[in-house]
């Protein structure tokens, strides 16, 4: 009787194994494409570049424009007159107009890389942790593909371990 039970608790798993499988092939294979784009978001890979018009308060201080505008590494590269000229752009301390250039993603990358980005407050945060829930059965739901007792099993194994040993080792060497 408990051979049975066990049998179909291993075949279980297996058949959810292979159908969330398919179910996830797609979601897996733009995952990878946008983890592999985000790669290349330090160059000018894949992107336009897009003016910006904004207008801002003309009280704004001139150590107040970078977060005004959202812009990372924000420098005052000169001024003159009444424009404060800054990396990419400009600001008009008479009209309170910023006019600035940002390099972006093309269709459909913009929108990929979107899905490694969710932040917890926005909504589709729930997909993200419903595909990464996905991804962790899947991992160890393959530890049910074989008999513990196999060859193929214990040599799995050593790969999970040197994968997870790799891994951490990679990661105390990245920055």
């Amino acid at each position: 009787m408990e051979n049975i039970e066990k049998k179909s608790i291993n075949q279980s798993i297996r058949i959810l194994h292979r159908n969330i499988g398919f179910f996830i092939l797609g979601f897996v294979l733009i995952y990878a494409i946008s983890g592999m784009t985000l790669i290349y978001r330090d160059s000018d890979f894949l992107k336009h570049e897009r003016t910006i018009k904004v207008n801002l308060p003309v009280e704004t201080k001139p150590t107040e424009i970078g977060p005004a505008l959202k812009l990372r590494d924000f420098k005052i590269l000169k001024t003159e007159g009444d424009v404060i000229y800054f990396q990419g752009g400009s600001f008009n301390t008479v009209t309170g107009e910023a006019i600035y250039s940002v390099k972006e993603l093309i269709f459909p990358f913009n929108k990929l890389t979107a899905l490694h980005k969710t932040p917890s407050k926005n909504p589709f945060h729930w997909f993200t942790l419903f595909f990464g829930v996905l991804m962790l059965f899947m991992a160890i739901s393959s530890l049910w593909m074989f008999s513990t007792k196999s060859k193929i099993f214990r040599k799995g194994i050593y790969f999970v371990l040197t994968g997870f040993v790799f891994s951490i080792i990679l990661l105390l060497f990245l920055k």
